[in-house]
């Protein structure tokens, strides 16, 4: 079977705190777990790339792009996406805008790789705003949070939309039949909140998807929707509030196992509760609304992490999932 360039999933190899160490052992790992070396198109400076591929026992069979620049994690996105045009963000993208490959996925700065996919891709057929979406699984089931910080700004027509793509990705590529959307507010009652969201509860009434109303902060943990709909200012700091939170509450308890010399086993089954919380799980997140599939994965993440972004990108890809955003925004 011919490879087509549109199914290669393009990894931007110099992004994140741990990379290239981490970008290249989670790309060597995602095909140990049964992806095809051929579908995976490293992106960065390609003589560090082969030397890396050397010292990890040879090259199984990568495609490679040169980029001989990358962003720093801290930089300025727009500043960064101009003066470094040749980074391995920007060429990651333009690889999906020049049909070399159909998806990205990047561990760098989160801001470059919003800034440029948004820019060099443009959205899809119908939509407004692209949101970033967050799947978690605290209960034991995902549940997507969008937007986790692409658009702090949102209009009403925004958070609606982002419940019609939010309710398709949870569909088609999560597995959920018939998903459930709240909109995150400061109670559960209609006429709630913000003049926005008063607007959007009312545009999400008729919106066509499963609307089960707002959802309280505290909800969140509490299994009510499978899809939670939110700005990117609020989004982004529950995002952040979640990671450190976890890492705090998690570290207070292992203290306390070790204390009483129980550590041996809570180990483990930390280590299971914090999988549940962390996102990197499901291998990142997913910039919903522009042309291609855009991963955008932790800053901290390990090759495991990097692998399992590799398998989630393969997974929207192969399920066409913005070809059913396109269409069911159509019917809206």
């Amino acid at each position: 079977m011919t490879l087509e360039p549109s199914q290669r999933l393009a990894l931007d190899v110099p992004g994140g705190d741990r990379a290239p160490e981490a970008t290249l052992d989670g790309a060597l790992r995602a095909v140990e777990g049964g992806l095809a070396a051929e579908r995976i198109l490293l992106v960065g400076d390609e003589s560090a790339i082969r030397a890396g591929l050397a010292e990890r026992g040879g090259d199984p069979g990568f495609a490679l792009l040169h980029a001989p620049d990358a962003i720093p994690m801290g930089a300025s996105p727009a500043q960064a996406l101009r003066a470094q045009p040749r980074a391995s963000i920007p060429v990651m993208v333009g690889a999906i805008a020049a049909g070399q490959a159909g998806a990205a996925v990047s561990m760098g700065n989160t801001g470059a790789v919003v800034g440029a996919a948004t820019l060099g891709l443009g959205t899809l057929e119908g939509v407004r705003r692209a949101g970033i979406a967050v799947t978690v699984a605290l209960t034991g089931q995902p549940v997507v949070f969008l937007d986790m910080g692409a658009n702090v700004v949102p209009r009403p027509e925004h958070l609606v939309q982002y419940g019609a793509m939010g309710s398709i990705y949870m569909r088609d590529v999560l597995g959920v039949e018939e998903p459930r959307v709240g909109l995150l507010n400061v109670g559960e009652e209609k006429g709630k909140g913000t003049p926005l969201l008063k607007e959007a509860y009312e545009a999400m009434e008729t919106a066509g998807y499963r609307f089960v109303g707002n959802i309280e902060g505290g909800g969140l943990f509490g299994g009510s929707a499978d899809v939670v709909v939110m700005d990117g200012f609020t989004g982004n700091v529950i995002l952040k509030l979640m990671e450190h939170f976890s890492d705090l509450v998690l570290g207070l308890v292992f203290k306390e196992l070790r204390a009483h010399d129980a550590a041996s086993w809570g180990g483990e089954a930390l280590s299971s509760i914090k999988q549940s919380i962390d996102y990197s799980s499901y291998g990142g997140a997913l910039l919903l609304g522009v042309r291609g599939v855009v991963i955008i994965g932790h800053g901290r993440s390990d090759a495991v992490a990097v692998a399992n972004a590799l398998g989630q990108a393969a997974l929207a890809l192969d399920s066409r999932v913005n070809q059913h955003i396109e269409q069911g925004l159509a019917r809206t």
